[in-house]
């Protein structure tokens, strides 16, 4: 039987995994917020008005950690190291880039991503070339 500890491929997809249905659960979490709906019905959102660009803009940034939880699966040991690292740091810029002034339930979402992605990042560097899953005896 195979640990997925073992084997960097899964374990990197599964935290991008993660690091995604975290966005998710803070954008719902979002909503509960007094007034968000109203703002979000109002296509202005804390000042900001939601137009067509602004939503590519955060499509874009929502794709890649979502496109990283396939990319590890199936890209060779060497693109996938420099890969995840580089979404890594786009990610993280992404999260801290949003979070200028979080109130607390951001700061948590945000910490929790943050650890994630630093995770990756430090799996990715650390992966070896020849390291490949290994059955459980």
């Amino acid at each position: 039987m195979k640990n997925h500890t073992d084997d960097p491929r899964a374990l990197l997809s599964m935290l991008w995994v993660f690091i995604v249905l975290n966005f998710f659960a803070r954008d719902i979490h979002e909503l509960g917020r007094p007034g968000m709906l109203e703002q979000v019905m109002s296509g202005t959102v804390d000042g900001v008005r939601i137009t067509e660009v602004l939503m590519l803009i955060g499509g874009i940034m929502i794709e890649i950690p979502i496109f990283m939880t396939v990319l590890p699966l199936l890209l060779p040991q060497f693109i996938n190291r420099w890969t995840n690292i580089g979404a890594c740091f786009f990610t993280m810029i992404i999260i801290v880039a949003n979070n200028l002034r979080p109130d607390l339930d951001n700061v948590f979402f945000m910490s929790i991503q943050l650890i994630a992605l630093v995770a990756i990042a430090r799996i990715a560097w650390r992966w070896r070339s020849n390291q490949t899953p290994q059955e459980s005896t």
